[in-house]
């Protein structure tokens, strides 16, 4: 797996170059996931930025107009990379029960690094997107940013999601809103059992995964 050269696509309107290019733009991408993890988007500027990877400030400009769209850049490779995870998890089963089980096993479980991209830390951004991945849903550029298509990634994900729901239950009316459901209350269940732990049911040994497993497969059956 360490020889692959895989490439996670990501919307070029979101850097001025593309930091998966070099050496430095990786360090840029590296030192950025460490720092919103520990400070949190709000703290974060390029400034700390580049005091913490120790190069001028300056020089993240080269790669990205502004943190903002760093943020979206981290979040658009997250949900590419996700999608890329699920297709991996998929394409050889034919059952479709089993596919939406690697699915929500994948998407609903602990996340590991993955050593093919030796710059990302995979666990530490999985921890960024259920606290900042609202402020690229919720703000005024939003129409814009769908027309530069940065919310591809994320569309592509629930559609495959949303493919293997019909492909267990063609009938079923919203499989769309109920890939969203998991997807963003993996979100925020994450988010409580990190930081309000007693809003989570501790009943059986992956209490996460279990309720949606029940949620999902019991909603699709109902429907038939």
């Amino acid at each position: 797996m360490g020889n692959l050269h895989i490439t996670i696509q990501v919307p070029p309107a979101l850097y001025i170059k593309n930091p998966d290019t070099s050496a430095l733009g990786r360090k840029i991408i590296k030192g950025a996931i460490e720092l919103i993890d520990r400070l949190g988007f709000e703290n974060f500027t390029f400034k700390k930025l580049g005091e913490y990877i120790k190069v001028p400030e300056s020089s993240i400009y080269r790669y990205f107009k502004n943190k903002h769209l760093l943020l979206f850049y981290l979040i658009n490779w997250y949900w590419n990379w996700l999608d890329y995870k699920v297709y991996l998890s998929t394409i050889n089963i034919e059952n479709p029960d089993k596919k939406l089980e690697n699915i929500l096993n994948l998407v609903l479980g602990d996340i590991d690094e993955d050593r093919v991209f030796s710059h990302i830390n995979e666990k530490a951004l999985s921890k960024i997107i259920p606290s900042e991945s609202v402020k690229v849903f919720y703000n005024k550029q939003i129409e814009e940013e769908k027309k530069q298509g940065f919310f591809e990634g994320y569309k592509s994900l629930i559609k495959r999601i949303s493919g293997v729901i019909l492909e267990i239950n063609p009938a079923y009316p919203f499989p769309q809103l109920l890939s969203t459901t998991i997807l963003e209350g993996i979100n925020r269940e994450r988010y409580y059992d990190e930081h309000l732990p007693s809003l989570i049911d501790k009943t059986t040994d992956q209490p996460l995964i279990d309720f949606y497993k029940h949620l999902i497969f019991n909603s699709l059956k109902q429907t038939k």
